[in-house]
């Protein structure tokens, strides 16, 4: 603590407290406590935390080149001393590509997530707070926009604009974002005539201040709650486009185009499928489980 004299009277010191420090351990302090209460919230923490550590570090952690062709392994693809999961049928190595396609669902995931999370908490604050027409023309271009399955937009999209992660991105956060709107629209509605924010209007502030400043940290919980929901289905969403071959293009490694290159041999060399089919699977679960532990500590809390 640093003791400060600015203009005070003789015989008092002005203090003034480093309060940054404090603030962020607070801040670790809670983050720890969060995942402590919920053992669930614990083990999908871990998880993520696993793939995004294996993604990080793939140019170090991964044996091989994720698209090195080494024909001569074809013969005996199976898990081996070299290649501990094993090779797929051109005789790359399977776990150097799951830690190269670990660095690109961890990318388009959590992007497109994030991409639908802003423009929805957006489009939902203005629809809630604003009402009327403006309310009536948002919901319905959501109820729109949520009447296409994704792969029906991104199949139009990609006829148009060909298959690319950008592609991906714009049409999760485009199929994503009337179902945020939606949270945020039922948290501003419930909050928007309470007295505080009577209390703003009466002090002059700005709309865009009301609905960032004193409507939006109310709806904290639940947003963060459903973004690693959505996580979960995003990572589905992307493995279900490449395993339909109109996801990421090759020959970049991809889970769902990793299952799909190898299905038609999955009574043959099963590994080459269920490997990459449980790594989607584990971060599916990974997101879900930290969804559910942040939910049950917010409860608790």
């Amino acid at each position: 603590m640093t003791e400060i004299s600015h203009g005070v009277p003789a015989g008092r010191v002005g203090v003034v407290r480093d309060t940054a420090g404090p603030a962020r351990a607070g801040f670790l302090a809670k983050a720890r406590d969060l995942l402590t209460r919920s053992p669930i919230g614990t083990v999908g923490g871990l998880i993520l935390l696993a793939w995004c550590m294996l993604a990080l570090l793939a140019p170090w952690v991964a044996p091989y080149p994720p698209n090195k062709i080494d024909p001569a392994l074809i013969a005996d693809p199976y898990p081996s001393a070299a290649h501990w999961l094993g090779v797929d049928h051109l005789g790359r190595d399977i776990l150097s590509r799951l830690i190269w396609g670990a660095r690109t669902v961890l990318t388009v995931a959590p992007t497109a997530v994030l991409g639908a999370v802003v423009l929805g908490v957006f489009l939902g604050l203005l629809s809630g707070y604003r009402g009327g027409i403006v309310d009536a023309v948002i919901m319905r271009i959501g109820d729109t926009l949520l009447a296409f399955p994704k792969i029906i937009l991104y199949l139009i999209i990609i006829a148009k604009f060909g298959a690319s992660a950008f592609n991906i991105i714009a049409v999760i956060t485009l199929s994503s974002a009337p179902i945020v709107a939606r949270i945020v629209r039922g948290v501003t509605l419930d909050i928007k005539n309470r007295d505080y924010v009577a209390a703003a209007r009466m002090r002059g502030e700005s709309a865009l201040f009301i609905m960032f400043v004193e409507i939006l940290p109310n709806a904290r919980g639940p947003l963060i709650v459903d973004f690693f929901l959505r996580l979960g289905y995003t990572t589905i969403a992307i493995g279900v486009l490449g395993f339909l071959g109109v996801g990421l293009p090759p020959p970049d490694p991809d889970w769902g185009g990793m299952v799909k290159e190898a299905y038609g041999m999955i009574f043959v060399w099963p590994h080459m499928t269920i490997i990459p089919a449980l790594a989607i699977s584990s971060l599916v679960i990974g997101a879900n489980f930290l969804a559910t532990g942040i939910r049950e500590a917010s409860l608790d809390g």
